[in-house]
């Protein structure tokens, strides 16, 4: 097996294995709205239902649309994950591991529809109750970070070109 593989493998692993414990610790010990304060006037543990995507998009549409969007999209997305992995090299952690991420909150999120047809989101942050972050989980977390390592190296390459650009013109 390629390295790039087992890093998959073993990232995804962790990754769906912390998601769905914690989210089954949420789900059968809290009840839905309830909320454990953390860290006053900053951070709670809040049981959420959410039947959308990030930020409860598409939480308003037709529930038979919805469903069979949420349940259509993540093994299209995965398969695409698989094919650009399948382009990357071997010795390109950072990549591997952001793609891994990125599969890894996607299965974990998947599993939610696949069980309850919605996805248990639980981190909750605002600032003195006025000021609020939408509910997220930690597969919401892993896709946010492998995406965002993904963008800060497209933006160290496109750095990396341009001076190479310059230092050729000099």
């Amino acid at each position: 097996m390629k390295k790039k593989y087992l890093y998959l493998a073993v990232i995804t692993g962790l990754l769906v294995a912390a998601d769905q414990l914690v989210k089954m610790y949420i789900h059968t010990q809290f009840h839905l709205g309830e909320s454990l304060v953390v860290i006053p006037n900053f951070f709670n543990l809040t049981y959420v239902r959410n039947f959308g995507a990030a930020f409860g998009f598409l939480a308003e549409s037709h529930p038979t649309f919805r469903e069979a969007f949420f349940l259509a999209m993540p093994p299209i997305a995965l398969v695409i994950i698989l094919m650009i992995m399948r382009g990357v090299k071997d010795n390109d952690t950072k990549q591997i591991v952001a793609l891994s991420a990125i599969f890894g909150g996607a299965i974990g999120n998947y599993v939610d529809r696949l069980r309850f047809r919605y996805v248990i989101d639980f981190l909750d942050f605002h600032l003195n109750n006025k000021y609020s972050w939408p509910a997220f989980n930690i597969a919401d977390s892993a896709i946010v970070c492998g995406v965002g390592l993904l963008l800060f190296m497209m933006l160290m390459e496109t750095r990396q070109k341009k001076a190479q650009e310059s230092a050729a013109k000099a």
